[in-house]
């Protein structure tokens, strides 16, 4: 299976790559940063292309050239979740690479959505929900599922909609909470500020996800919206104070520092179901 990987040296890229080597995949990685990209431990085993895929006139032709699946990851400008550049910018050049893509030939597209579509809902979120976006973000994104479903009834192809929860591991934005906590535990800090941490998330490890995301590529006759996430809701609390005692570190935390996120529902978590059945117990690992 020939793959091609957009956004190959970001956070869930570049784990994706490995993943996908993993599992026996050919990768034809793609970029804008070739030093980047050259850093990458999977660099000598790929094919490497640096290009960004939104600039006007790139032959995507060429680019999918035998190519059997689309996995899209490149998205600019996060974390910034309220931009207005989401639907401006990024919806309108996503869709039309795609569109070139899929009218080039490639047959199978996975597309990771977000768990912002879902919107302030709270609690367990299955697929089968109305989807309720309350950022520029997750409207950009299920703007962009929506158009390809449309497309999909224009020039057929397989569209696997990966909508991803809370990640974290190597490669993280260093403004995360644990990237944070990392440099407040290397530097030997007395505490850490941070909310009172009784929000319910789903976390799941940057590796499991790759693996998830492999997993659902090597499976081409799933086509839909599917949970890429761990189906268990964990606080915030409880996963700061477990990295601790895996760092072996001693620090306070500064409970109730920070107010809790007005954008964002005090409790919700991905439901497993559907890629549990599809992946199996061990999720391809």
């Amino acid at each position: 299976m020939n793959v091609l990987v957009t956004g190959a040296t970001g956070f869930v890229g570049r784990h994706l790559v490995a993943a996908l080597l993993k599992q026996g995949c050919k990768v034809r990685a793609v970029a804008r940063n070739v030093e980047t990209a050259r850093h990458m431990p999977w660099f000598a085993d790929v094919e490497f292309i640096a290009a960004d895929i939104h600039k006007a006139g790139l032959d995507i032709s060429a680019l999918v050239d035998a190519i059997d699946v689309l996995a899209h990851l490149a998205w600019p400008g996060l974390p910034n979740y309220q931009g207005l550049f989401h639907f401006e910018h990024n919806l309108p050049a996503d869709y039309a690479f795609i569109k070139a893509a899929v009218e080039a030939g490639v047959g199978q597209v996975l597309v990771t959505g977000t768990c912002f579509e879902y919107g302030m809902q709270d609690g367990c979120l299955n697929e089968s929900m109305a989807v309720l976006p309350g950022n520029p973000y997750g409207l950009a994104k299920n703007t962009l599922r929506l158009f390809l479903q449309a497309l999909q009834k224009q020039t057929p192809f397989t569209l696997q909609w990966a909508r991803l929860f809370y990640l974290h591991g190597q490669g993280q934005n260093p403004n995360s909470l644990l990237a944070a906590l990392d440099r407040a535990i290397d530097a030997a800090d007395e505490s850490f500020n941070m909310s009172a941490g009784e929000q319910l998330r789903d976390y799941l490890a940057i590796e499991d996800a790759a693996a998830r995301l492999a997993g659902l590529i090597r499976q081409p006759a799933f086509d839909g919206v599917i949970n890429c996430c761990s189906g268990r809701p964990v606080s915030v609390r409880a996963l700061v104070e477990g990295h601790i005692r895996q760092r072996g570190g001693a620090i306070d935390l500064n409970l109730g520092h920070y107010p809790y996120s007005v954008h964002e529902p005090l409790a919700f978590w991905g439901d497993a179901t559907l890629l549990n059945q599809l992946l199996g117990a061990d999720h391809g690992l």
